[in-house]
């Protein structure tokens, strides 16, 4: 026996009820809180997503930096009105490759979840007063693993910015180099790096922005090339994971290990960013070696 009794239409919103019949209020309407609230990976607190959203999805707690979509990369630095450039590529399947599921699944399914043929989207646009070239990484499409159509993406825009005298910058957020391409992932190494030296000889500046995570053979390519390295607050940037490496060594690895602040600390970035500065870091970064590049 029920000691309390509601009728429909008396579970408020506001406190993330529901009524019994599955949701339908008195005026025949459903309450819907699914999605409203998360959970912040960092501080464990619940955040009301409109607060998350309006903070660039950046917890407003703690400042955790939640991961973000290439197209929100691009929103966040270029005035509007950019163009999205060099698409329409699509990764093949050389090898054939199937673990538990086939790579050709593998890439349908990333398609038809992110909207994007690969892991890479490249716009030229203003950054402030600045003409310039962004390529960013998509995290979501199978790790931002780089693959023959990312390496050939971000060459493209770095023969772009060379090529139009417009500087570069880079969005990694990678797990590394695609494994279900084989050698032919790794080659993309050497293919950007190259690229990249060209545009250097030029005196182009490239900046690169490391978020989490930025791990493996994009670490050891294009994302430590920048004549300017900045990272996001607690971004996982190296190599191997942290646990990889305890399990080689067998030794705990020093707190922070890996993370941003620890790489500022050590030498390896030149400096970490908060997202709500991030366009107003890069814009005088961009006026400083304009202004080094004339004298």
């Amino acid at each position: 026996m029920s000691w309390f009794k509601r009728e429909n239409g008396d579970y408020p919103a506001a406190v993330g009820g529901s009524a019994p019949d599955g949701g339908a209020d008195a005026a025949g309407k459903t309450v819907r809180t699914e999605g409203l609230w998360m959970k912040c990976l960092g501080c464990r607190q619940i955040i009301f997503k409109a607060d998350l959203d309006a903070n660039l999805n950046v917890c407003p707690k703690c400042h955790h930096h939640f991961k973000i979509g290439a197209r929100q990369r691009i929103d966040l630095l270029l005035e509007p009105g950019y163009e999205l450039v060099d698409g329409g590529l699509r990764s093949t399947d050389p090898l054939n490759f199937t673990d538990v599921k086939s790579y050709k699944k593998r890439l349908a399914a990333a398609q038809e979840a992110t909207g994007l043929d690969d892991a890479i989207l490249n716009a030229v646009g203003q950054l402030g007063h600045h003409k310039a070239v962004v390529s960013a990484m998509e995290y979501g499409f199978i790790g931002g693993s780089m693959g023959a159509v990312v390496g050939e993406t971000i060459a493209r825009a770095v023969d772009r910015a060379r090529l139009g005298r417009m500087p570069l910058i880079v969005v990694a957020a990678s797990g590394g180099a695609r494994m279900m391409e084989g050698v032919v992932s790794l080659m993309q190494m050497a293919k950007i790096s190259s690229a990249l030296a060209q545009l250097d000889d030029a005196g182009v500046p490239y900046i690169c922005v490391l978020t989490d995570p930025t791990t493996g053979g994009v670490t050891a390519s294009f994302a430590m090339l920048g004549d300017l390295n900045i990272a996001e607050p607690g971004a996982l940037i190296g190599f191997a994971g942290p646990r990889v490496i305890e399990q080689t060594i067998r030794q705990k690895l020093p707190e922070g290990f890996q993370r941003s602040e620890f790489l500022l600390e050590k030498g390896f970035l030149d400096a970490v960013v908060h997202r709500r500065d991030l366009k107003a870091y890069l814009i005088r970064a961009l006026d400083f070696m304009k202004v080094s590049a004339v004298a």
